[in-house]
């Protein structure tokens, strides 16, 4: 029985057109529309959320910012410089120093870091194009993320191909 409960959500789509940075770049039209279904796949199947961690990037915090929007209750967001252009190992380290009394954590990053994650968490790799979930169950406290494989809750990327459960190994 999984402790803790992990997901991994990774930015919905980005503009490229425009002459902005890339922390500044915002989200695309398909990104506007992205964004709110992943949200409400987390206030049908999650619930609670007890705290999300964003990147300081534009599309991260608005992607973010947009799903939120459609779960009943709000949790706290801290936004976390460290996830932007982040490794899986230094992704793995924001995990691990996360609060033990929050059980359900929404991590919203970017790739290749979050596709590396979720791979070193679980052992498996997962495809994780723009605005894609990663469900992710952990046993005992955050400090111990990645010593032994988490269990893949569900993957996928709303609606269209979401949710594909997995099946413990």
């Amino acid at each position: 029985m999984s402790e803790r409960t992990l997901i991994l959500l990774r930015h919905a789509k980005s503009d490229w057109s425009g002459e902005v940075s890339d922390l500044e770049r915002p989200l695309a039209e398909r990104g506007l529309r992205q964004a709110p279904l992943a949200g409400a796949w987390l206030a049908r199947n999650i619930g609670h959320i007890d705290l999300a961690v964003v990147s300081p990037a534009h599309r991260a915090r608005s992607t973010w910012e947009i799903a939120e929007g459609e779960l009943t209750e709000s949790p706290p967001t801290v936004v976390d410089s460290r996830g932007y252009a982040a490794s899986a190992d230094e992704l793995l380290d924001v995990v691990r120093e996360l609060p033990d009394e929050d059980h359900t954590v929404v991590l919203v990053v970017h790739n290749p870091g979050i596709t590396g994650l979720a791979e070193l968490l679980t052992g498996t790799w997962i495809p994780m194009p723009t605005s894609t979930l990663a469900v992710l169950g952990l046993a005992g406290p955050w400090s111990d993320a990645g010593r032994r494989p988490a269990e893949i809750l569900a993957t996928g990327r709303p609606p269209e191909d979401f949710p594909h459960r997995h099946r413990a190994q």
